[in-house]
């Protein structure tokens, strides 16, 4: 009954002589995990206990035969079995009238694990504050040596939350005193709530220009350029700051030398309204078209210099609005004196403005076109194939190949200029709607744009 309750009352309980061996072993019988220790017994009991747990016994039986009838003490002891697993238990240690020693033990090993895991989250954290430190440097660094202003507004409370030493110089401040400061006070003018209303409105646009300000402590007048983002679920607005005078300045040098290129360029450029109506063109243009000052041409349809009329400027205009622009149009120009010139046509659309323009800027493409005829310094492509069949078939076979394939390209490239307008690509091509669709299924070309 004694053994019985002494095992029940802790997790291992076990018995040694004075020499240090084992001479009882037992196991509560509600916690089986240390599985069967009975060949412990007759063992010295260093045998299963690790290197620097055999000390700490020692060391305390010891104390405890060296006080007899004092109190009980307690130790920390590692088992070993066979050098196969080893588990951690916190004995108490009783002497008995026998001389021998009672060890009653607890199992140490959730509270080891717990410990353990305990160490894991800390080094874990460790590694995050780490990682955390190492970003903030390199935002830091960042910040300062950044040649833009930059303030980082809070849309919650309209204050400044961070801010670079170049903003606090446009600003007309320190960072020490716009830290926390109303970003609405730092502007002339400016109402809180308006304000970052403005601001935010700006932000998610992806058009509209800067905001124009004048700030209160240093009175310059600064552009200010918004773009909001989320963190740690608050909506923050990182402002960049510039100098409308530095702004202008550069502006206006961009726009000089735009102005040099416009007038002193070698090709064409004509500028005009949605309705094709010329408003602008550069002294290139009228060198093509003969044309004698820009009087001449200016209020005219930019479809008056197209040999196709119309038909060219449609497809050209619907492009590039569609797009936005059009990279290469390959056409021809008609000459105040009704001569005929090859051109390619680049065109841009500009929508961003309460009047829209064309600008459209024309190279001179003849001297390209006697490249690449035959007799010219160049052979092509198609002409050196067309070469390659003398001998392998007769002539007229030669000529009939050779004349369907430069009428398919021809109708499969119509097709595609006018975005498969069929009305469109028979005016391009000169032929009436019943012979297109006539060529289209000859050459297979109905169904392939979803016809």
């Amino acid at each position: 009954m004694l053994s019985d309750i002494i095992a029940t009352a802790s997790d291992i309980a076990m018995s040694i002589d004075p020499s240090g061996r084992v001479l009882a072993v037992q196991v509560n019988p509600h916690n089986r995990s240390f599985g069967e220790l009975q060949h412990w017994v007759g063992k010295p009991v260093n045998e299963v206990l690790t290197d620097e747990s055999r000390a700490k016994l020692a060391t305390r039986l010891e104390q405890l035969r060296a006080a007899p009838g004092g109190p009980s003490l307690a130790v920390e002891v590692n088992h070993v079995d066979e050098q196969v697993w080893e588990f951690p238990v916190r004995y108490t240690l009783h002497v008995l009238p026998s001389g021998a020693v009672l060890m009653l033990g607890r199992d140490l090993r959730q509270i080891a694990e717990m410990q353990q895991r305990l160490v894991n989250a800390q080094m874990a954290l460790e590694r995050d504050y780490e990682s955390q430190r190492e970003m903030d440097t390199r935002y830091r660094v960042l910040m300062e040596v950044t040649r833009d202003a930059v303030v980082v507004v809070s849309v919650g409370t309209g204050r400044i939350v961070d801010l670079n030493t170049a903003g606090a110089h446009l600003l007309g401040g320190t960072k020490p005193e716009l830290m926390g400061a109303a970003i609405a006070q730092e502007f002339e003018g400016r109402r809180r709530g308006e304000f970052l209303e403005s601001l935010t409105n700006l932000a998610v646009s992806d058009t509209a220009a800067p905001i124009d300000l004048l700030a209160r402590r240093s009175q310059s007048r600064l552009l200010v350029t918004p773009t909001v983002f989320r963190a740690a679920g608050e909506r923050l607005l990182l402002c960049r700051l510039e100098s409308a005078a530095k702004v202008v300045a550069v502006q206006d040098g961009l726009s000089e030398d735009m102005a040099r290129l416009f007038h002193e360029g070698i090709d064409g450029i004509v500028m005009t309204d949605r309705d094709g109506m010329i408003t602008n063109a550069n002294e290139a243009f009228l060198n093509l078209t003969d044309s004698s000052d820009l009087a001449e041409v200016r209020g005219r349809p930019f479809a008056e210099f197209l040999v196709r009329g119309g038909v060219d400027q449609k497809v050209l205009f619907d492009s590039a609005r569609r797009s936005g622009r059009m990279r290469l149009y390959a056409t021809k120009l008609i000459t105040a004196f009704a001569g005929e010139i090859a051109a390619e046509i680049s065109a841009t659309w500009l929508n961003d403005r309460p009047n829209p323009s064309m600008v459209l800027v024309i190279r001179d493409a003849s001297r390209t076109d006697s490249l690449r005829r035959p007799g010219g310094a160049g052979v092509d492509d198609g002409m050196t194939s067309v070469m390659d069949l003398v001998g392998s078939s007769t002539l007229k076979d030669i000529v009939a190949e050779t004349t369907d394939v430069v009428e398919k390209l021809c109708i499969e490239t119509a097709v595609q200029l006018t975005r498969n307008n069929r009305v469109a690509a028979a005016e391009m091509l000169g032929l009436s709607r019943q012979s297109l669709y006539v060529k289209l299924r000859k050459f297979g070309l109905v169904g392939r744009d979803g016809d």
